[in-house]
């Protein structure tokens, strides 16, 4: 049985089992906190290109946060020890920044999460590195897709079971995997939250969505099967095949009419190419 709650001031910073239904402070907070971690993806369009190692774009998202006004949400989480993920070709999610080169015909998924002023924004956003194979490009074209369909069924009277099934019939007439080992969350003054937002699923069934809701949805396709092998890291997650993967992500709330894209590109770069990659 799901529950919901309407958050106190003791509350509203606790993870809970209950779904918590927001008020208005709280979307103008996360409002302000995606609009900046949309920026910084924005502004980070011309530095991923062949040559720049994984490090230095992780070092770019930290001074951005910085001087946002924000601090990074993943940055010093559970032991992570970097402002952001970057996930290249099959890694699925929770790429850790390094030495890694990004080379030509390259994917990857940068992942943010600014706090500002206790409101976590969380979004992440594909890019392609030079000349990107079509197969690949396709891939990342029908991701964005799927996490668009998603968000079309984010509306109240509706079910979380309806979002995983669109994403999921979406993917799959296209032949790709949609992974089931990570899903969405929750969020707020709380990194990670109820409900969980699984990207699979039957109409009709889970949760119902309310106003007030706020989540992430944030689809990971697989070019081949659905499979995850970790890594001995302990968080890079890649696909067991070998296969590419790729993923988008936009936090969200629920309204009486339908939904709030908080992570929306003020420049439009919700989606590759960005111009100089066209």
């Amino acid at each position: 049985m799901t529950t919901y709650m309407t958050p106190s001031a003791d509350t509203i910073g606790t993870r809970t089992s209950a779904i918590k239904l927001h008020g208005p402070e709280a979307f103008e907070g996360m409002h302000k906190a995606g609009k900046l971690a949309a920026e910084i993806l924005d502004a980070l369009v011309p530095f991923v290109q062949p040559g720049v190692t994984t490090g230095q774009i992780d070092d770019i998202v930290r001074q951005m946060t910085l001087d946002g006004g924000a601090v990074p949400a993943t940055l010093g989480y559970r032991g992570y020890a970097h402002s952001c993920c970057v996930s290249l070709n099959n890694v699925i999610c929770h790429g850790i920044p390094g030495d890694k080169v990004i080379r030509d015909g390259d994917i990857l998924n940068i992942d943010v999460t600014p706090l500002l002023d206790g409101w976590h924004g969380d979004t992440s956003r594909m890019y392609l590195a030079g000349d990107v194979p079509i197969k690949a490009r396709r891939l990342v074209e029908v991701t964005y897709e799927c996490l668009m369909l998603g968000i079309e069924q984010a509306k109240p009277g509706n079910y979380l079971g309806d979002i995983g099934h669109a994403i999921q019939t979406h993917a799959e007439k296209h032949r790709y995997g949609v992974v089931r080992d990570f899903c969405g969350h929750g969020l707020g003054r709380v990194f990670h939250d109820a409900p969980e937002v699984v990207h699979v699923g039957r109409p009709g069934t889970g949760p119902e969505l309310r106003p007030g809701m706020i989540f992430t949805i944030e689809p990971m396709i697989n070019g081949g099967k659905p499979g995850v092998r970790m890594l001995d890291d302990g968080w890079t997650a890649v696909t067991r095949d070998r296969t590419l993967s790729a993923q988008f992500e936009h936090s969200i709330g629920i309204t009486e009419s339908g939904c709030d894209i908080f992570t929306l590109s003020p420049a439009g770069l919700n989606q590759p190419p960005y111009g100089k990659d066209a």
